[in-house]
This record gives structure tokens, C-alpha cells and sequence, in this order.
């Protein structure tokens, strides 16, 4: 078949005819298909069943050092649940706060806590007129609705294949010291599946900022989540602590991990890594209003998970699911879309999305009409922040939850609207 582009208008018009007929079958197949959120599916989380089972005495909720789980206190984690999540932020164990179940809450409360009293004794965020924060893009939707929940004026940079547009950034933080943060998910993020480069990572660390309290929120979310079992294939990411160091900020970063793509969402366990410095002015915030977390899990993860070799062989187990998938989704579109011109997508080496845009002005139609067809994708515009891409093009694709069977049939009535939407806007 002819390109969209080389096709008169009685041709399109035939086409975009025969796709409407196409897409009637769909919608009378009544279909309830999922491709908004990068959830694990049912097989996987089957893997961690036994997590479950770790404890079931009294004996068992002994920790290495003699601490009863039951009980109260170890504000900042058991010395093995460090272990375990300091092989996951790629940092010391005395570096390490182990939280509950959300890396998002971290995040969150540690922006709440510059708010209300700033950070390493610079004035609280919130007296400042109005701050601002860098929104790499396109990105994270529950990152941006923190930033936003407080009011914080969001910039919008462009990513590239090596990480955000970091000219741009430099610019932004070079000139104002009301730029406060930075969004990073360095290692296949969400949803591009981009690990930021050497380069990027140590411009990052070095770039002068007009803020001494600036700080790069460093949601290493997916930094185990390879889908390729061989090393050579997998991305190697710089580490940002290392970095800022050797630039002399060693203060510079928060880094956020959990478990909750790697056992059971929700009921994982997060951590925070940081400097020295950092973590003892965390700690002392953080002992006003937490006695402890949950031990018990934390027990329950090390047991489980045991180490970086343990948690390696079970991530391998999680590839193999995933890979099909990824795959699928590479092959469906290339199929499907070959006459269709102005779209790109991502091909991921890692993590849970892949990043799909639309020719110029069409997400939202796309997004329209897969969900009346019975498919359920991320909404156009939440990969902005304010839920604004400016181009209507992003599209975020997670082929994770669903079966590969139903994956194939929602990835064949994504590829029919995709293609009605480019004809409806040939022919207006």
C-alpha cells in the first residue's frame, strides 16, 4: 500500500473508509483491554509468591542484630534491608534510609521537607516568591503531579536519546535561583526507556547553578529492569553520587529506588540514598513523626531477594516474561504502521514503557478512540507536566499487564486508530 502522504484525496478517503469498517469489528467485539499503567501481570507477580511464606515463627522475625520486628523502632531500616536496596541505588549501606512501600511517597515528603524547612540550612523553599522545577520530558505523570500538588512552577525540557536536553538545562539553572529540582529517571525512564549517558550524568553533577540548594531527584525506579539477560546488552548508568562528589557537591542528589516492580506493588519496600549529610538532616525531620517501618517486609525482602546475585536471578525471571512482549509491540507496530508517516516509537533495552509519537495534532484523537474501541491507554498529554504536550503527539505504551493474546489484539486496534487519525487530519 501507498504511503498516507502519496495518496490523493479520493484514495485517503477509501482508506479511511475501509479503516472505519475495521474499526466497527473492533468495537463489536466488546473489548476490555489495558495498556495505561506499567503494571506487572499476574505471571509475574506469581514469581514472588514465596516472599509470603519467609516468616512464620516467632524465630523468623529476629533480625541479624537481635532486633524483634514486632516491635517498635529502627527509624531508618534494618542493617540487611540497607544491604539489599544499597545494591539497587548503587551506594553504601550507612548511605541508606529504607522506607515503606512507595519510592513516591519518599519523593514526595522530601520535596515537602525543603518546602517547610530547606535543606542543609539554606531557607525553607516556601518563603521563596514562587520556585520552579525541571520536567524532562517526556516523563513521569505521578512526578509532575507532586511538583504540581505544591504549587511548583514546572519547566519543561526535551529528552534525547543520552538524557534531557542538558544546553537547556545548564541555561535554566545557570540564570535563576528559584530552579530548585530536577525529575530524573537516569535508567530506561519512564516512559522512553532512555539511560542517561556518561556525559549527561556528569554534566548534571558539575553544571553551575544559581541555587546552592538545588537538588537532582535522582527515581532510579527501573535500575534492575533489564530485558535482555546478557550484561553486553544491558545499559550501564553512571553513578550520580560518584559524580557529585568528584565536582565538589556532594550534596547535590536524592536517589529514590523499590521493589515495586521487582516483588509485589504495594507491598515492597523503598529507600533514599544521599550524602552524609543529607541523610542525618533527613533522619532528624523524618523522627518527629515515623517510629519505624515495616520491618517485618523489610525481613521478608532479604530473605527472599537475599542479595545483588539473588535479586539479579529473580529479575532474569521477569525478563522472560517481558521480553515476548516488548517484542510483540516492536513487531506489531513496524507491521501495522509502515505506510503511516510521521511516527516514531522507542525500543527499550529495559524498564516498563515504550514511547510512542503520533504525527503532530493526533494523540488525543488516538487515545479517543482506543478507548471507545474497548482499549485503555495513558491519556495524551499525561507524559507533560500539567497534562500539556504542546505537539498533542506522546503517546506512553505499557504492554507489561495484559496477556500476550491480549496484547496482540489491543496493539491491532491501537495500529487502526493511529492510522484513522493521520487520515482524518490528510483529509481536514
Amino acid at each position: 500500500m501507498a504511503a498516507f502522504e502519496q495518496m490523493d484525496r479520493a484514495e485517503l478517503q477509501s482508506e479511511l473508509d475501509r479503516l472505519k469498517e475495521e474499526y466497527a469489528q473492533f468495537k463489536a467485539k466488546g473489548l476490555s483491554l489495558n495498556m495505561a499503567r506499567g503494571k506487572p501481570s499476574a505471571e509475574q507477580l506469581d514469581l514472588s509468591l514465596p516472599l509470603l511464606s519467609c516468616i512464620s515463627s516467632a524465630q523468623d522475625c529476629i533480625a541479624e542484630d537481635g532486633t524483634d520486628c514486632r516491635n517498635y523502632g529502627v527509624l531508618d531500616g534494618l542493617p540487611e534491608a540497607k544491604r539489599l536496596m544499597a545494591t539497587m541505588l548503587d551506594d553504601a549501606p550507612e548511605n541508606v534510609i529504607v522506607g515503606g512501600n512507595s519510592s513516591l511517597t519518599l519523593m514526595g515528603n522530601a520535596v515537602a521537607r525543603c518546602l517547610d524547612f530547606g535543606t542543609l540550612g539554606s531557607k525553607p523553599w516556601a518563603q521563596y516568591p514562587g520556585i520552579k522545577w525541571i520536567c524532562p520530558v517526556p516523563g513521569y505523570d505521578r512526578h509532575f503531579g507532586i511538583t504540581e500538588s505544591f504549587g511548583i512552577e514546572m519547566i519543561p525540557v526535551k529528552m534525547n536519546e543520552n538524557g534531557p536536553d542538558m544546553d537547556e538545562v545548564e541555561r535554566i539553572v545557570a540564570e535563576d535561583d528559584s530552579v530548585k529540582g530536577i525529575w530524573c529517571v537516569p535508567k530506561y525512564s519512564n516512559p522512553g526507556g532512555v539511560t542517561y549517558s556518561k556525559d549527561v550524568v556528569r554534566r548534571l553533577a558539575t553544571m553551575p547553578c544559581a541555587a546552592n540548594d538545588f537538588r537532582i531527584f535522582w527515581d532510579n525506579a527501573y535500575s534492575v529492569h533489564h530485558l535482555n539477560p546478557f550484561k553486553a546488552d544491558q545499559d550501564q548508568l553512571l553513578d550520580i553520587a560518584e559524580a557529585c562528589r568528584e565536582a565538589s557537591n556532594p550534596d547535590r542528589y536524592f536517589k529514590f529506588a523499590s521493589t515495586s516492580k521487582v516483588t509485589l506493588p504495594g507491598a515492597g519496600i523503598s529507600a533514599i540514598a544521599a550524602s552524609p549529610d543529607n541523610i542525618a538532616e533527613i533522619k532528624k525531620r523524618m523522627a518527629t513523626t515515623v517510629i519505624s517501618y515495616d520491618k517485618l517486609n523489610q525481613l521478608r525482602h532479604v530473605r527472599f531477594l537475599k542479595n545483588a546475585d539473588g535479586l539479579a536471578a529473580h529479575m532474569e525471571k521477569h525478563a522472560d516474561i517481558l521480553r515476548p512482549k516488548f517484542t510483540l509491540v516492536e513487531n506489531e507496530l513496524t507491521m501495522g504502521l509502515s505506510e503511516v508517516g510521521g511516527c516514531t516509537w522507542t525500543k527499550p533495552r529495559g524498564g516498563y514503557f515504550v514511547s510512542f509519537d503520533a504525527p503532530e495534532g493526533c494523540a488525543k484523537r488516538i487515545v479517543q478512540l482506543a478507548k471507545e474501541a474497548g482499549v485503555t491507554m495513558t491519556d495524551a498529554g499525561a507524559t507533560w507536566p500539567y497534562k500539556h504536550d504542546p505537539y498533542d503527539s506522546n503517546i506512553r505504551i505499557a504492554p507489561t499487564l495484559p496477556p500476550l493474546y491480549e496484547l496482540r489484539e489491543a496493539l491491532n486496534v491501537f495500529v487502526c486508530c493511529v492510522k484513522i487519525a493521520y487520515a482524518e487530519k490528510l483529509l481536514a
